[in-house]
Protein backbone atom coordinates (compact mmCIF):
# COMPACT_ATOMS: atom_id res chain seq x y z
CA UNK A 1 0.00 0.00 0.00
CA UNK A 2 2.68 2.30 0.39
CA UNK A 3 4.46 1.84 -2.46
CA UNK A 4 0.90 2.67 -4.00
CA UNK A 5 0.76 5.55 -2.43
CA UNK A 6 4.02 7.01 -3.31
CA UNK A 7 3.28 5.72 -7.09
CA UNK A 8 0.14 7.75 -6.79
CA UNK A 9 1.74 11.15 -6.24
CA UNK A 10 4.35 10.70 -8.63
CA UNK A 11 2.48 9.63 -11.65
CA UNK A 12 0.18 12.50 -10.69
CA UNK A 13 2.73 14.87 -10.74
CA UNK A 14 4.43 13.72 -14.04
CA UNK A 15 1.50 13.40 -15.99
CA UNK A 16 0.70 16.97 -15.26
CA UNK A 17 3.64 17.93 -16.27
CA UNK A 18 3.61 16.15 -19.56
CA UNK A 19 -0.17 18.01 -20.17
CA UNK A 20 1.15 21.41 -19.78
CA UNK A 21 4.17 20.97 -22.22
CA UNK A 22 3.05 18.31 -24.69
CA UNK A 23 -0.11 19.22 -26.58
CA UNK A 24 -0.82 18.57 -30.06
CA UNK A 25 -1.74 22.15 -30.67
CA UNK A 26 1.01 23.48 -28.75
CA UNK A 27 3.75 21.46 -31.20
CA UNK A 28 1.86 23.10 -33.86
CA UNK A 29 -0.12 20.59 -34.97
CA UNK A 30 -4.26 22.29 -35.93
CA UNK A 31 -6.81 19.99 -36.24
CA UNK A 32 -10.32 21.42 -37.94
CA UNK A 33 -11.53 24.69 -38.65
CA UNK A 34 -13.56 25.69 -35.21
CA UNK A 35 -11.43 27.58 -32.82
CA UNK A 36 -10.71 25.31 -28.89
CA UNK A 37 -12.04 26.62 -25.90
CA UNK A 38 -9.67 28.53 -23.35
CA UNK A 39 -8.91 24.98 -21.73
CA UNK A 40 -9.28 23.16 -25.03
CA UNK A 41 -10.80 20.70 -22.83
CA UNK A 42 -13.88 19.06 -21.61
CA UNK A 43 -13.76 21.10 -19.09
CA UNK A 44 -14.69 24.40 -20.91
CA UNK A 45 -18.28 23.29 -20.96
CA UNK A 46 -19.81 25.28 -17.73
CA UNK A 47 -20.44 22.94 -14.92
CA UNK A 48 -18.26 20.04 -16.17
CA UNK A 49 -15.35 18.37 -13.21
CA UNK A 50 -12.57 15.77 -13.87
CA UNK A 51 -11.12 13.99 -11.06
CA UNK A 52 -8.44 11.46 -11.61
CA UNK A 53 -6.36 9.54 -9.26
CA UNK A 54 -3.21 7.29 -10.89
CA UNK A 55 -1.80 4.12 -9.69
CA UNK A 56 2.07 3.16 -10.45
CA UNK A 57 4.22 0.89 -8.13
CA UNK A 58 7.52 -0.47 -9.80
CA UNK A 59 6.81 -1.72 -13.24
CA UNK A 60 3.86 -3.80 -12.34
CA UNK A 61 1.16 -1.30 -11.32
CA UNK A 62 0.38 1.13 -13.91
CA UNK A 63 -4.13 2.07 -13.63
CA UNK A 64 -6.02 4.33 -12.01
CA UNK A 65 -9.12 5.82 -12.50
CA UNK A 66 -11.03 8.80 -14.36
CA UNK A 67 -14.28 10.49 -12.90
CA UNK A 68 -16.24 13.33 -15.41
CA UNK A 69 -18.60 15.09 -13.16
CA UNK A 70 -21.31 16.88 -15.70
CA UNK A 71 -22.22 19.24 -12.72
CA UNK A 72 -21.06 20.37 -8.89
CA UNK A 73 -24.92 19.00 -7.91
CA UNK A 74 -27.18 16.50 -7.32
CA UNK A 75 -26.44 14.64 -10.08
CA UNK A 76 -29.71 12.25 -8.94
CA UNK A 77 -31.76 14.63 -7.80
CA UNK A 78 -30.65 16.84 -11.29
CA UNK A 79 -29.82 14.17 -13.41
CA UNK A 80 -28.97 14.85 -17.30
CA UNK A 81 -30.30 13.84 -20.60
CA UNK A 82 -27.54 11.91 -21.83
CA UNK A 83 -27.35 10.03 -25.32
CA UNK A 84 -24.76 6.31 -25.81
CA UNK A 85 -23.61 5.25 -29.02
CA UNK A 86 -21.59 2.18 -29.81
CA UNK A 87 -19.27 1.61 -32.78
CA UNK A 88 -17.83 -1.81 -31.52
CA UNK A 89 -19.03 -3.66 -28.42
CA UNK A 90 -16.22 -5.87 -27.05
CA UNK A 91 -16.07 -4.36 -24.08
CA UNK A 92 -17.91 -3.48 -20.84
CA UNK A 93 -20.28 -0.37 -20.65
CA UNK A 94 -21.66 -0.25 -17.06
CA UNK A 95 -25.16 1.49 -16.87
CA UNK A 96 -25.79 2.22 -20.90
CA UNK A 97 -28.72 -0.02 -21.23
CA UNK A 98 -30.63 2.42 -18.86
CA UNK A 99 -29.05 5.03 -20.21
CA UNK A 100 -30.35 4.32 -23.77
CA UNK A 101 -33.63 3.62 -22.32
CA UNK A 102 -34.28 6.55 -19.85
CA UNK A 103 -31.78 8.81 -21.95
CA UNK A 104 -30.39 10.57 -18.85
CA UNK A 105 -27.33 10.12 -16.51
CA UNK A 106 -27.68 10.44 -12.40
CA UNK A 107 -23.94 9.58 -11.75
CA UNK A 108 -20.61 10.91 -12.46
CA UNK A 109 -19.03 8.89 -15.16
CA UNK A 110 -16.21 7.13 -14.06
CA UNK A 111 -13.26 4.85 -16.55
CA UNK A 112 -10.99 2.54 -15.72
CA UNK A 113 -9.42 -0.66 -16.35
CA UNK A 114 -11.32 -3.75 -18.22
CA UNK A 115 -11.28 -5.69 -14.20
CA UNK A 116 -11.59 -2.92 -11.84
CA UNK A 117 -15.02 -1.88 -13.64
CA UNK A 118 -16.99 -2.87 -10.18
CA UNK A 119 -14.75 -1.30 -7.87
CA UNK A 120 -15.75 1.76 -10.08
CA UNK A 121 -19.26 1.02 -9.97
CA UNK A 122 -19.51 0.50 -6.22
CA UNK A 123 -17.70 4.13 -5.52
CA UNK A 124 -20.48 5.67 -7.91
CA UNK A 125 -23.20 4.08 -5.76
CA UNK A 126 -21.21 5.03 -2.74
CA UNK A 127 -20.87 8.41 -3.27
CA UNK A 128 -24.25 9.17 -4.57
CA UNK A 129 -26.44 7.04 -1.76
CA UNK A 130 -24.26 9.63 0.47
CA UNK A 131 -25.20 12.66 -1.18
CA UNK A 132 -27.83 14.96 1.07
CA UNK A 133 -31.02 14.49 -0.25
CA UNK A 134 -30.83 10.79 -1.20
CA UNK A 135 -31.41 9.27 1.75
CA UNK A 136 -34.66 7.54 0.59
CA UNK A 137 -32.72 6.25 -2.80
CA UNK A 138 -33.00 2.96 -3.80
CA UNK A 139 -31.83 2.32 -7.22
CA UNK A 140 -28.64 3.71 -8.44
CA UNK A 141 -27.34 3.68 -12.25
CA UNK A 142 -23.72 3.99 -12.00
CA UNK A 143 -22.13 4.71 -15.39
CA UNK A 144 -18.76 3.17 -16.12
CA UNK A 145 -16.67 2.77 -19.45
CA UNK A 146 -13.09 0.67 -19.79
CA UNK A 147 -10.09 0.10 -21.76
CA UNK A 148 -7.94 -2.90 -21.01
CA UNK A 149 -4.52 -2.31 -19.93
CA UNK A 150 -3.01 -5.76 -19.25
CA UNK A 151 0.08 -4.86 -21.19
CA UNK A 152 1.71 -2.23 -19.01
CA UNK A 153 -0.86 -3.21 -15.65
CA UNK A 154 -0.91 -6.04 -13.87
CA UNK A 155 -4.14 -6.18 -14.30
CA UNK A 156 -5.32 -9.52 -13.02
CA UNK A 157 -4.00 -7.85 -10.03
CA UNK A 158 -7.19 -5.69 -9.34
CA UNK A 159 -5.44 -2.90 -7.97
CA UNK A 160 -8.27 -0.05 -8.38
CA UNK A 161 -9.74 -0.05 -5.05
CA UNK A 162 -13.94 1.57 -4.30
CA UNK A 163 -11.77 4.43 -2.11
CA UNK A 164 -9.50 5.01 -5.30
CA UNK A 165 -12.21 5.33 -7.39
CA UNK A 166 -14.69 7.76 -4.51
CA UNK A 167 -11.04 10.08 -4.45
CA UNK A 168 -11.52 10.27 -8.27
CA UNK A 169 -14.94 11.46 -7.42
CA UNK A 170 -14.73 13.54 -4.98
CA UNK A 171 -11.27 15.18 -6.02
CA UNK A 172 -12.81 16.25 -9.51
CA UNK A 173 -13.14 20.18 -9.97
CA UNK A 174 -13.17 22.93 -12.78
CA UNK A 175 -9.86 23.40 -15.06
CA UNK A 176 -7.16 22.18 -17.00
CA UNK A 177 -7.28 18.47 -17.49
CA UNK A 178 -3.90 16.41 -17.10
CA UNK A 179 -3.34 14.05 -20.01
CA UNK A 180 -1.00 11.15 -21.29
CA UNK A 181 -0.19 8.56 -18.36
CA UNK A 182 -2.23 9.88 -15.38
CA UNK A 183 -5.85 8.32 -14.14
CA UNK A 184 -7.52 5.35 -16.17
CA UNK A 185 -5.13 6.05 -19.03
CA UNK A 186 -2.16 5.14 -16.93
CA UNK A 187 -1.95 2.00 -18.97
CA UNK A 188 -3.10 2.65 -22.21
CA UNK A 189 -1.77 1.83 -25.71
CA UNK A 190 -2.25 3.69 -28.97
CA UNK A 191 -1.27 2.67 -32.40
CA UNK A 192 1.73 0.48 -30.57
CA UNK A 193 2.59 3.86 -28.59
CA UNK A 194 2.19 4.87 -24.86
CA UNK A 195 -1.24 6.93 -24.42
CA UNK A 196 -3.82 8.22 -22.44
CA UNK A 197 -6.02 10.19 -21.51
CA UNK A 198 -6.92 13.34 -23.81
CA UNK A 199 -8.98 16.10 -23.92
CA UNK A 200 -9.90 18.90 -26.39
CA UNK A 201 -13.01 21.76 -27.15
CA UNK A 202 -14.47 23.50 -29.83
CA UNK A 203 -16.19 26.73 -29.64
CA UNK A 204 -19.14 27.67 -32.25
CA UNK A 205 -18.98 30.72 -33.54
CA UNK A 206 -21.96 33.31 -32.13
CA UNK A 207 -23.51 33.13 -35.21
CA UNK A 208 -23.65 29.07 -35.09
CA UNK A 209 -25.52 29.24 -31.58
CA UNK A 210 -21.95 29.89 -29.49
CA UNK A 211 -22.63 26.67 -27.78
CA UNK A 212 -19.45 24.63 -26.10
CA UNK A 213 -18.62 21.11 -27.01
CA UNK A 214 -15.70 19.40 -24.87
CA UNK A 215 -14.35 15.76 -25.25
CA UNK A 216 -12.26 13.01 -23.09
CA UNK A 217 -10.85 10.06 -24.39
CA UNK A 218 -9.81 7.25 -22.97
CA UNK A 219 -7.51 5.75 -25.90
CA UNK A 220 -6.27 2.42 -25.94
CA UNK A 221 -6.81 1.45 -29.54
CA UNK A 222 -5.12 0.09 -32.94
CA UNK A 223 -5.03 1.20 -36.38
CA UNK A 224 -2.69 3.25 -38.92
CA UNK A 225 -1.70 6.75 -36.82
CA UNK A 226 -2.45 9.60 -38.77
CA UNK A 227 -2.19 12.87 -37.69
CA UNK A 228 -3.58 15.86 -39.52
CA UNK A 229 -4.38 13.62 -42.53
CA UNK A 230 -0.57 12.48 -42.49
CA UNK A 231 0.19 8.66 -42.54
CA UNK A 232 2.44 8.78 -39.87
CA UNK A 233 2.06 5.13 -38.51
CA UNK A 234 2.89 4.31 -41.85
CA UNK A 235 5.67 6.94 -42.28
CA UNK A 236 6.97 5.13 -38.62
CA UNK A 237 7.03 1.71 -40.29
CA UNK A 238 4.67 0.91 -37.55
CA UNK A 239 0.88 0.02 -38.12
CA UNK A 240 -1.35 -2.87 -38.01
CA UNK A 241 -1.08 -5.73 -40.24
CA UNK A 242 2.30 -5.09 -41.52
CA UNK A 243 4.22 -8.12 -41.22
CA UNK A 244 1.59 -9.76 -39.16
CA UNK A 245 3.33 -12.11 -36.67
CA UNK A 246 5.98 -9.26 -35.39
CA UNK A 247 3.17 -6.31 -34.90
CA UNK A 248 0.63 -6.10 -32.28
CA UNK A 249 -2.78 -6.68 -33.61
CA UNK A 250 -5.14 -4.36 -34.41
CA UNK A 251 -7.81 -4.84 -31.16
CA UNK A 252 -8.04 -2.22 -28.08
CA UNK A 253 -10.78 0.33 -27.54
CA UNK A 254 -11.90 3.62 -27.08
CA UNK A 255 -13.91 5.48 -24.61
CA UNK A 256 -15.46 8.78 -25.44
CA UNK A 257 -17.16 11.35 -22.88
CA UNK A 258 -18.71 14.06 -24.20
CA UNK A 259 -20.35 17.46 -22.50
CA UNK A 260 -22.47 20.26 -24.36
CA UNK A 261 -24.05 23.00 -22.84
CA UNK A 262 -26.10 23.11 -26.03
CA UNK A 263 -29.56 21.94 -25.03
CA UNK A 264 -30.05 19.15 -26.75
CA UNK A 265 -32.31 16.14 -26.56
CA UNK A 266 -32.00 12.38 -25.46
CA UNK A 267 -32.16 11.78 -29.24
CA UNK A 268 -30.03 14.40 -30.39
CA UNK A 269 -26.95 13.83 -27.75
CA UNK A 270 -26.93 9.90 -29.12
CA UNK A 271 -26.63 11.46 -32.76
CA UNK A 272 -23.77 13.92 -31.16
CA UNK A 273 -21.73 10.65 -29.53
CA UNK A 274 -22.15 8.92 -32.80
CA UNK A 275 -20.30 11.44 -34.74
CA UNK A 276 -17.47 11.46 -32.30
CA UNK A 277 -16.78 8.85 -34.36
CA UNK A 278 -16.01 10.35 -37.28
CA UNK A 279 -13.21 12.16 -35.59
CA UNK A 280 -11.48 8.50 -33.77
CA UNK A 281 -11.36 7.62 -37.50
CA UNK A 282 -9.68 10.10 -38.46
CA UNK A 283 -6.64 9.31 -36.39
CA UNK A 284 -6.40 6.09 -38.18
CA UNK A 285 -8.82 3.32 -36.31
CA UNK A 286 -11.18 1.04 -38.12
CA UNK A 287 -12.65 -0.28 -35.02
CA UNK A 288 -11.51 -3.80 -35.51
CA UNK A 289 -13.50 -6.70 -34.34
CA UNK A 290 -12.09 -6.57 -30.19
CA UNK A 291 -12.12 -3.32 -29.90
CA UNK A 292 -14.81 -1.60 -27.53
CA UNK A 293 -15.78 1.89 -28.85
CA UNK A 294 -18.12 3.50 -27.03
CA UNK A 295 -19.21 7.31 -26.77
CA UNK A 296 -21.37 9.31 -24.28
CA UNK A 297 -22.67 12.30 -24.63
CA UNK A 298 -24.52 14.56 -21.81
CA UNK A 299 -26.16 18.32 -22.05
CA UNK A 300 -25.36 20.46 -19.24
CA UNK A 301 -28.11 23.04 -20.19
CA UNK A 302 -30.29 24.10 -17.63
CA UNK A 303 -33.18 24.52 -19.80
CA UNK A 304 -33.03 20.45 -20.40
CA UNK A 305 -32.15 19.13 -17.12
CA UNK A 306 -34.30 16.66 -15.40
CA UNK A 307 -34.81 17.95 -11.99
CA UNK A 308 -37.30 16.57 -9.39
CA UNK A 309 -39.81 19.52 -10.29
CA UNK A 310 -39.75 18.53 -14.02
CA UNK A 311 -39.76 14.53 -13.72
CA UNK A 312 -42.93 14.96 -11.24
CA UNK A 313 -45.35 16.19 -13.85
CA UNK A 314 -45.24 17.37 -17.71
CA UNK A 315 -43.06 20.29 -18.57
CA UNK A 316 -42.09 21.77 -21.28
CA UNK A 317 -38.27 21.92 -22.27
CA UNK A 318 -35.64 23.66 -24.84
CA UNK A 319 -34.30 21.30 -27.27
CA UNK A 320 -32.59 22.61 -30.03
CA UNK A 321 -33.82 21.05 -33.45
CA UNK A 322 -32.42 18.92 -36.09
CA UNK A 323 -31.71 21.20 -38.92
CA UNK A 324 -29.11 22.92 -36.13
CA UNK A 325 -27.27 19.97 -35.24
CA UNK A 326 -24.60 20.37 -37.99
CA UNK A 327 -22.10 22.39 -36.49
CA UNK A 328 -22.21 20.72 -33.43
CA UNK A 329 -21.32 17.62 -35.49
CA UNK A 330 -18.25 19.01 -36.64
CA UNK A 331 -17.05 19.99 -33.23
CA UNK A 332 -17.33 16.68 -31.69
CA UNK A 333 -15.72 15.42 -34.44
CA UNK A 334 -12.62 17.93 -34.47
CA UNK A 335 -12.60 17.63 -30.45
CA UNK A 336 -12.31 14.21 -30.51
CA UNK A 337 -9.62 13.78 -32.78
CA UNK A 338 -7.46 16.37 -31.24
CA UNK A 339 -8.30 14.76 -27.71
CA UNK A 340 -6.61 11.09 -28.98
CA UNK A 341 -3.74 13.03 -30.30
CA UNK A 342 -3.22 15.00 -27.28
CA UNK A 343 -3.41 11.65 -25.16
CA UNK A 344 -0.64 10.29 -27.79
CA UNK A 345 1.23 14.26 -26.87
CA UNK A 346 1.23 13.89 -23.31
CA UNK A 347 2.17 9.98 -22.75
CA UNK A 348 5.66 8.90 -21.40
CA UNK A 349 7.32 6.09 -22.26
CA UNK A 350 6.47 3.27 -20.03
CA UNK A 351 8.32 0.06 -18.74
CA UNK A 352 5.51 -2.00 -17.44
CA UNK A 353 4.22 -5.17 -16.02
CA UNK A 354 4.83 -7.13 -19.92
CA UNK A 355 7.34 -5.11 -21.31
CA UNK A 356 7.79 -1.60 -22.57
CA UNK A 357 5.66 1.07 -24.62
CA UNK A 358 7.36 3.86 -26.22
CA UNK A 359 6.13 7.24 -25.91
CA UNK A 360 5.30 9.08 -29.55
CA UNK A 361 8.76 9.75 -30.77
CA UNK A 362 7.98 13.28 -31.43
CA UNK A 363 11.15 14.45 -32.88
CA UNK A 364 10.60 12.11 -36.07
CA UNK A 365 6.80 12.91 -36.18
CA UNK A 366 6.81 16.66 -36.50
CA UNK A 367 8.90 17.06 -39.30
CA UNK A 368 6.80 15.18 -41.07
CA UNK A 369 3.99 17.24 -40.37
CA UNK A 370 5.71 20.49 -41.88
CA UNK A 371 3.95 21.95 -44.85
CA UNK A 372 0.97 19.08 -44.96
Amino acid sequence: MIGKTLGLALGLTLSTTASANSRARDAGVTVGILSPGPLNAITDVAGVKVGQVTLIDDKHIHTGVTAVLPHGGNLFQDKVPAGFFVANAFGKFAGSTQVVELGEIETPILLTNTLNVPEAMAAAVEWTLAQPGNEQVRSVNAVVGETNDGFLNDIRGRHVTIADARRAIETAQRGPVAEGNVGAGTGTVAFGFKAGIGTSSRLLPTSLGGWTVGVLVQANFGGVLTIAGVPVGVKLGRYDYKEQVEQKKADGSVVVVIATDAPLSDRNLRRLAERAFAGIARTGSSFSNGSGDYAVAFSTAASVRRTLERRAAASAVEDLPNDRMSPLFQAVAEASEEAVLNALFAAQTVEGDQGRIEALPLDRVLPMLKGR
